[in-house]
């Protein structure tokens, strides 16, 4: 049987012309990078860490954030709330893969890589240009500051008030959430970098007024050290939760044993309630509002209420009185409205007359906090000043030099995270001062935001390679889901309650290395090529080649669209010919 056969190649059709859209490769922004204070690569370090190679993850998330180790424990994780994986299944266990490489570079000593951003020569070139900056206040938005500045070529010293740095890090949080072996080791990171660190020696005024003598700028990023008043009466035998979480911290213990009332609904008040617990004390949570109207993280609460903490919502203390062998704290009795809050929790009223009495040995107030300095708030209505989402910049005219506000003074959100973003911020508004002058900085800063958010990205800032990434954000809608399975969220191992109550070891274990890689496979990557190869696959007219990266033939691509319909990550897109 004879099948006829050409001998001649059809290379010559070029069928290209055929062709009115044309395909081609467009990364987009994953939505939890653009939930994320400090727009993290979430969608590319989850594809790093899914095959294995955790160095990598780990220096991408160091371009945007100094605290893997710490932030996979203490952030409050806003990026799994808008995981795309959370439509299918259950979100990305995305702070607890940070943890896990974060865990791993301590472990094995990852060092920093060398250049961190772009080639060698924009490395050296950076270093001769530097400036000395000084930073007031060692904790997460000081010490991110000072990271960043570093990697961008200038001199940093931090002045800490306290005996140690870390701020809120090293005295507001316990053991039992942050180890202080981890925070040590990701500070030492940065001194290592010739960060200097200058502990009891805080910032003050006369500073402030010969700063000149010796720095270009000035960075203020103190935390709010002092717990707000409770304006009722009896107020003086109340202790400082804040105070009584940094005394714990450095050591000393001043419970009495017994039962104690610790008014608050926040994490300084969980945290509280959660020390006293491992102290041998009873602790009751006194809260205003109902329990889902509370600002802690869930699962922290959770677990409070596992270890035996008790919570009394809809009461408000109105007055502290003597007893017999300890105190009587009257409550007020609250009831909820209609109307609600902008952040969506219920307003309350008090509820008629109506009032209790509770018996405790000691009351521990947790409602909030401010700066310890009234001098550090940024002044309001003057003129010089730039304020920008997370931070302040003004031309002080005291000092003669900029002074940055920023940290707890600024944010927006109270945490962590958002500390970090500011310090980040702030390190290149200042390089951008420095560099270009103050003019050019919103236009600058503008074009490093992550999607349609606040964050920004250094690596965006440097021209790395994020900086052609789409800032539109990928839906779930715009996957193809068909590619993905559905597969069981991985749960790190968490002591039990027994256990947990008897000391301050950590809570919540780490992932293992496979679960880890389970954990980060689930990861849609959204927006990103991860090399799956399917537009090369499907292409009818083999028409895509690599070439160091995927590259579409256009002398033979038809248009036909089913290598943008077949990417299962929305990583590429089409588009109508020029006519």
């Amino acid at each position: 049987m004879r099948i006829s056969r050409s001998n001649v190649s059809t290379e010559i059709n070029k069928t290209g012309s055929w062709r009115f859209v044309r395909p081609g490769y467009d990364e987009k922004t994953a939505p939890c990078s653009n939930a994320c204070p400090v727009g993290q690569d979430i969608a590319r370090i989850e594809m790093l860490m899914g095959q294995g190679m955790f160095p990598a993850a780990w220096e991408t998330i160091l371009r945007e954030n100094p605290f893997p180790a710490v932030c996979g424990r203490v952030c409050f994780h806003p990026c799994e709330r808008v995981c795309n994986r959370g439509e299918m299944d259950s979100a990305v266990g995305i702070h607890h893969l940070e943890r896990f490489v974060g865990d791993l570079a301590i472990e094995r000593a990852y060092a920093l890589p060398h250049p961190f951003y772009g080639d060698e020569a924009e490395t050296d070139r950076r270093a001769t240009g530097g400036k000395t900056v000084a930073i007031g206040g060692a904790g997460p938005a000081g010490l991110a500051a000072a990271y960043f500045l570093a990697r961008l070529g200038h001199t940093c010293d931090i002045y800490e008030a306290d005996s140690e740095p870390g701020g809120v890090l090293r005295w507001g949080i316990p053991w039992y959430r942050l180890p202080e072996d981890v925070l040590k080791a990701e500070i030492s990171r940065i001194v290592d970098m010739g960060v200097k660190i200058y502990c009891q020696k805080p910032i003050t005024r006369d500073f402030m007024a010969r700063a000149r003598e010796q720095y270009d700028a000035v960075f203020l990023g103190c935390g709010y050290g002092r717990s707000l008043p409770l304006w009722i009466p009896g107020e003086e035998k109340v202790l400082n939760g804040l105070a009584y979480l940094h005394d714990i911290r450095g050591g000393d213990n001043t419970c009495t044993g017994g039962r104690a009332a610790v008014i608050g609904g926040g994490n300084t008040a969980i945290d509280v309630a959660r020390s006293l617990t491992r102290l041998g004390v009873e602790p009751i949570l006194v809260y205003r509002r109902r329990r889902q109207d509370m600002p802690a993280f869930d699962h922290e609460v959770e677990m409070a209420l596992a270890e035996g903490v008790q919570l009394m919502p809809l009461v408000a203390p109105v007055r502290i009185d003597g007893g017999d062998g300890g105190m009587v704290l009257t409550l007020q009795r609250m009831r909820t409205t209609r109307m609600e809050t902008a952040g969506g929790r219920c307003r309350v009223e008090p509820d008629g007359d109506r009032t209790e009495t509770l018996m405790v040995d000691q009351v521990y107030s947790a409602i909030g906090a401010e700066p310890g300095e009234n001098w550090l708030f940024p002044p309001e209505h003057q003129p010089g000043q730039l304020r920008m989402s997370h931070c302040i910049l003004w031309e002080h005219p005291d000092a003669r030099l900029p002074v940055v506000f920023g940290g707890d003074l600024t944010t927006p959100v109270k945490s962590v995270t958002d500390a970090v973003a500011s310090g980040k911020q702030a390190a290149m508004a200042l390089d951008t001062r420095f560099r270009h002058g103050g003019k050019a900085i919103p236009e600058r800063l503008g074009a490093c935001r992550v999607g349609d958010g606040t964050a920004l990205s250094m690596e965006i800032y440097l021209s790395g390679r994020r900086k052609t990434r789409n800032p539109a954000i990928v839906p779930f809608s715009a996957l193809n889901t068909d590619y993905f399975a559905p597969a069981e969220r991985q749960a790190p191992p968490v002591l039990s309650p027994e256990t947990r109550c008897g000391s301050f070891e950590e809570v919540e274990g780490a992932y293992g290395r496979d679960a880890a890689v389970q954990e980060a496979s689930r990861c849609f990557n959204c927006g990103i090529c991860n090399d799956c190869d399917n537009c090369r696959l499907f292409c009818p007219e083999v028409a895509i080649y690599i070439d160091g990266t995927r590259c579409i033939n256009l002398d033979y691509c038809k248009g036909c669209g089913i290598c943008v319909v077949e990417c299962p990550r929305n990583a590429m897109t089409l588009e109508e010919e020029a006519s």
